[in-house]
């Protein structure tokens, strides 16, 4: 069994790698030492156990795909930017299913490791920054960042189980969904009375 250069990096992308050609669910430690070539025994002197092994995952995901949207983003704004935010999300849930799974999913995160993690905090910073450029600011900022993300997660999720089976491509209705998506940003409804919580 080859143990040199052994890291809980190397066991985190080990994990991830596996959870994009299998399925998030069905990774176990045993799978992961495997495809390393180590006994089970030895990832446990790098990670705590299957739970933690899928919160770096998450985190791993996390930055990765924060990532590909601050890339995707930089210097637009309006349209511009929603689409290339959209794009760069679904692009990313395609390439990565296992990976991007894990961002989808509440876990248990060692707190410590999540505040070094700079991937979460960013997504955020990045969707409410987009945002702000339509001149939305609190509460409404929060119920668009949530439209934002029930809109794509629910896209590519049905997506990725063949949800889609009309004969119209899914790629217009993609385009489609973005542009209406810009006009309700661009036309936001006013906040009710007592709406502010």
């Amino acid at each position: 069994m080859v143990r040199a250069g052994l890291t809980v990096e190397r066991v985190t992308i080990a994990g991830a790698e596996l959870a994009d050609e299998v399925g998030l669910d069905r990774v176990t430690m045993s799978q992961v030492a495997r495809r390393l070539g180590v006994k089970d025994a030895s990832l446990y002197t790098h990670v705590r156990g299957l739970e933690d092994l899928r919160g770096r995952i998450a985190l791993l995901a996390a930055d990765e795909k924060t990532m590909r949207i601050a890339e995707a983003t930089a210097g637009r704004a309006g349209r511009d930017a929603l689409v290339a935010f959209a794009d760069a999300w679904r692009e990313y849930a395609h390439e990565h299913p296992g990976r991007y799974a894990a961002t989808q999913t509440p876990m248990e995160i060692d707190p410590e490791l999540a505040a070094q993690a700079p991937g979460p905090r960013r997504a955020v910073e990045l969707t409410y920054g987009m945002l702000r450029g339509y001149g939305l600011a609190e509460p409404d900022l929060t119920d668009a960042v949530r439209l934002l993300r029930s809109t794509f997660h629910g896209f590519v999720a049905l997506e990725a189980a063949g949800g889609f089976a009309h004969a119209r491509s899914p790629q217009r209705s993609w385009v489609r969904t973005l542009d209406a998506l810009h006009t309700l940003l661009e036309h936001w409804p006013p906040s009710r009375e007592g709406d502010s919580a």
